[in-house]
């Protein structure tokens, strides 16, 4: 690796990154350029304008935010053997971020800006830059052979409680994130994007904060929500999070620690871990209140969904028997018996009920949003393109497409060469990708993009999404509405997800 340079005149700073060289193709990256300062803990963070004339050693990643260690290669079933970097963690440090995209001395004319961010529950970083199996390099290098260059920006931000506060100044995670992305629009000139086509991107709760950004602005070009949007985990009152917290300081005190605010790090995390809080959520506040009825703001929108993304609650559901998870529909006196019987739970049928129970969930937390979301946006004349991820797990096929595979296939940050149908795959996926950053049609708009199953990726009709997905139950989720399915799906998954799984 070589040194790579940018002088920044709006924020007084020389940046030092590295160039690195990606399958014959030379890339610039530039790591851990703080992007606001956290004044203490649980309070709003303040952009950082200036570097007072210093020169900024961006060369390495930064820290992440600290939080219970989570080894991300079980859920995506990387071999025991691929080892994962120790990442330095600060919560004063955490709110950095990464830019990769060409040289810089290259570059010739403003590149199409992909923002990235992050998902994990909301309690941890999965699958970082740092980690290798997130890293953008071989999609930017990818773009710049394609002759359709990119930059790559992704943003750390505060997870689990320390986004979370006190009570006192709440969703901390998403006004770093807009503070992250305000950076963007400001400063990423000087690394030769242009500040004016940025695509607004995450997967799972990467995802979730995403189509939070499009509700509340300001507005962007385009947008992906990979496996996840507000349907998944919409905004909760605040009585929840009163809660969680009020659980959270219990914990502390028996640690020794006289409050959140003043605890140590260490015994934050141990008080995680030990009220299993595996995730969190957007709380209620003022700019999202009937988020479902504002509009999104942005032009165009990729969305989809794998096939089997409900697999984070596999373990929990599991511990229900046949008429737990019967009762749970039997409470919805109109529509509980017509959903039982569709999605076949039968309380003598343990496996059977385990297994409609998720896929009921697949439908309503994944599915089924992708739809609604489409439909919107598709109403206000937006540009809008549906796929689906059906390839499975390059190393055990029979986990099937799960939740976050697709990050394998997207990044390519762990090599795929052993399975070239997964590898075709993730080429296929980063060059539809490339082109819609670039504002080129990906896949037709009538049509929905399939990438697998066996390697291949090609659009598909209607007659052939429905027997892909559960279109007619669908069907029947929307008639009967989220009044009637929604208890259902709390009563089935409280307390039950886990990236361990």
């Amino acid at each position: 690796m070589t040194d790579c340079q940018v002088e920044h005149q709006a924020l007084a700073a020389t940046f030092q990154g590295r160039q690195k060289e990606v399958e014959g193709t030379v890339l610039d990256q530039f790591l851990g350029i703080k992007y606001a300062s956290v004044p203490a803990r649980f309070e709003r963070a303040q952009p950082v304008n200036s570097f007072n004339g210093a020169v900024v050693n961006a060369s390495k990643y930064g820290p992440r935010c600290p939080q219970v260690d989570v080894d991300v290669r079980h859920l995506l079933r990387i071999p025991e053997d691929f080892e994962l970097p120790s990442e330095p963690e600060d919560e004063f440090e955490c709110l950095n971020l990464e830019i990769t995209g060409p040289p810089v001395s290259y570059i010739n004319k403003p590149l199409p800006v992909l923002v990235w961010i992050h998902g994990g529950s909301q309690v941890v970083t999965f699958c970082s830059a740092a980690s290798k199996i997130c890293d953008p390099t071989k999609i930017v290098a990818d773009s710049i052979k394609a002759g359709k260059p990119m930059i790559f920006v992704s943003i750390n931000y505060r997870l689990n409680i320390f986004s979370f506060g006190d009570g006192k100044e709440k969703n901390l995670a998403l006004k770093d994130q807009k503070l992250g992305i305000d950076w963007v629009r400001r400063n990423i000139a000087a690394f030769g994007g242009d500040p004016n086509n940025i695509t607004l991107s995450g997967e799972s709760a990467g995802a979730i904060y995403v189509h939070a950004h499009l509700i509340t602005g300001p507005p962007v070009k385009r947008a992906v929500l990979a496996s996840g949007s507000l349907h998944l985990s919409s905004p909760l009152p605040l009585e929840k999070g009163a809660g969680l917290i009020s659980a959270l300081e219990a914990k502390v005190k028996d640690l020794g620690q006289q409050s959140l605010r003043t605890s140590s790090v260490s015994a934050l995390t141990q008080a995680l871990q030990a009220c299993n809080v595996n995730t969190m959520w957007i709380q209620e506040e003022d700019e999202l209140q009937d988020w479902s009825l504002r509009p999104e703001q942005v032009d165009e929108l990729m969305i989809g969904d794998t096939e089997y993304e409900s697999v984070i609650w596999r373990n929990g559901v599991e511990t229900f028997d046949g008429p737990a998870i019967a009762a749970a529909f039997d409470q919805e006196k109109q529509w509980g018996t017509t959903l039982r019987k569709l999605y076949q739970v039968v309380g003598d049928r343990p496996t059977a009920c385990k297994l409609g129970a998720l896929d009921l969930v697949n439908d309503v937390r994944y599915t089924l949003p992708v739809e609604v979301v489409a439909d919107k946006l598709q109403a206000a004349n937006k540009r809008v393109y549906k796929y689906l991820v059906d390839q499975p797990n390059p190393w055990q096929p029979s986990s099937r497409a799960h939740h976050a595979v697709d990050l394998l296939f997207l990044f390519g940050g762990v090599d795929l060469a052993f399975n070239p149908a997964a590898y075709a795959v993730g080429q296929e996926m980063r060059h539809r990708w490339i082109d819609f950053v670039n504002g080129d049609a990906p896949w037709s708009m009538d049509k929905r993009f399939a990438f697998g199953p066996v390697g291949e990726c090609r659009e598909i009709s209607e007659a052939q999404f429905a027997g892909r997905r559960r279109v007619a139950h669908m069907k029947a989720l929307r008639e009967a509405g989220p009044g009637a399915y929604m208890p259902i799906v709390f009563a089935l998954t409280a307390g039950k997800i886990s990236l361990l799984n």
